[in-house]
């Protein structure tokens, strides 16, 4: 079954908010079974929205929209749907009241403009938005279903599993199955070369890549006769894939590599103390937006400038003068400081040049170094990241590759 996302907003036509609700929305309707052929974008035009709307019916059996359900001037989605439809405008008092309510339970009295969204298409099925003030609604045309949910992902996302899935799930076909794998480690061009010929062994079977900085997800969808089928196939040729990327497979589906590290050390009993540099506090960043950080993190040592290794983890100034800031005696120091200040049970350091100034011949920009150290002894490693990224890339290529490291010195603790 044929279905479209249709996204309103000039904040996504200009450039100056990234379109996620596409890409999720995509996903989501891909997992349920549905066909996602097309995604169309519009500015805040009502002539535009209204055009773009009456196609998309017309092609698509369901038509997944967000953005303009706002209370400014520039929401135009309702009013311009009534418009295609042919259908007044008329006011919800339900809605009105939760809207209300809301604003009641704030100490905030409800303008006429935030009324306004208690307003829809005559005949309009509401959504509930159990997170927002915006209400979505559903309509019908042309043998098709349109759903309008407001642009801000929280709510769009919470909408859409709580009123647009139960409303859709068995007008699926429902006779594929994907896995999402997701990589850390090798470049797009590598990962398909090791997966080449998986295609062409399972007729039914296609893999997709998405590239999204530092990962790349792997997407294993296939079809068959029956959902039992598709997914049969789906999991022998994501076992093989699986076996492949081995080295570079860290998590599955929504899951980043900081929650499947968290998982890990949580799983383990093991605790942690990050010394970083050149990464500012990035890989500590990372793992704190993980619930449950607080049983496994004891450290995140931001020690920018040598007084502070040598005062806060004890590096010596004679290490720092003889080798510098960036070298492997340093990174060592500083895991190992890291780690006996805060009686972890292993510790990583991460000490680099991440430009786009401050590179030499010998330490060009992008040479990050890192230290490991846990009852097993202390190593070092050293990566080239290369001077083809930016600052903010090798940052976070470095924090990518300390909590790679972690993992690994975990799985032998």
């Amino acid at each position: 079954m044929s279905c479209a996302v249709f996204c309103i907003g000039t904040e996504l036509t200009r450039g100056e908010l990234t379109n996620s609700n596409a890409s999720w929305l995509s996903t989501r309707l891909t997992e349920l079974g549905f066909e996602v052929t097309e995604h169309v974008v519009v500015d805040d035009d009502a002539g535009r929205i209204k055009d773009s709307f009456l196609r998309l019916m017309r092609t698509h059996a369901i038509v997944v929209a967000t953005g303009g359900l706002g209370p400014t001037s520039d929401d135009l989605t309702t009013v311009t749907i009534a418009d295609a439809l042919g259908k007044p405008i008329v006011r919800d008092q339900d809605s009105f009241e939760s809207i209300r309510q809301r604003f009641e339970k704030i100490g905030r009295t409800m303008s006429e403009s935030n009324a306004k969204q208690a307003d829809f298409p005559e005949g309009a099925t509401i959504l509930a938005n159990p997170v927002g003030t915006a209400p979505g609604f559903s309509v019908e045309v042309f043998d098709a279903r349109g759903f309008f949910m407001p642009g801000v992902p929280r709510e769009m996302k919470r909408m859409f599993e709580s009123e647009v899935v139960p409303r859709i799930r068995t007008l699926a076909p429902n006779v594929h199955h994907q896995v999402r794998l997701r990589t850390f480690g090798l470049p797009e061009s590598t990962v398909g070369d090791k997966l080449r010929g998986l295609e062409e062994a399972n007729p039914g079977v296609i893999i997709g890549y998405r590239a999204h900085f530092p990962e790349i997800e792997v997407k294993v969808l296939a079809r068959g006769d029956t959902h039992g089928t598709a997914r049969e196939l789906c999991d022998k040729v994501a076992a093989e894939v699986r076996v492949r990327l081995s080295d570079v497979l860290f998590g599955e589906g929504e899951e980043s590599y900081a929650s499947v590290l968290s998982r890990q050390l949580r799983g383990k009993g093991l605790t942690l103390a990050i010394a970083e540099s050149c990464t500012g506090g990035l890989v500590g960043s990372l793992l704190t937006k993980e619930p449950g950080a607080s049983e496994f993190l004891l450290l995140d040592a931001v020690t920018y400038a040598n007084s502070a290794k040598t005062r806060v983890l004890g590096v010596s100034e004679d290490i720092l003068r003889g080798h510098g800031a960036v070298s492997a005696e340093v990174a060592a120091a500083m895991a190992e400081g890291a780690r006996r200040v805060s009686g972890a049970d292993l510790a990583v350091s991460i000490t680099g040049v991440a430009g786009p100034s401050g590179g030499s011949e010998d330490k060009p920009v992008g040479t990050v170094l890192f230290g490991i150290a846990s009852k097993h002894g202390t190593r070092t490693v050293e990566r080239q990241f290369g001077t083809i990224f930016e600052r903010w890339q090798i940052q976070t290529l470095a924090a990518y590759a300390a909590m790679s490291l972690v993992r690994d010195e975990a799985r032998e603790l």
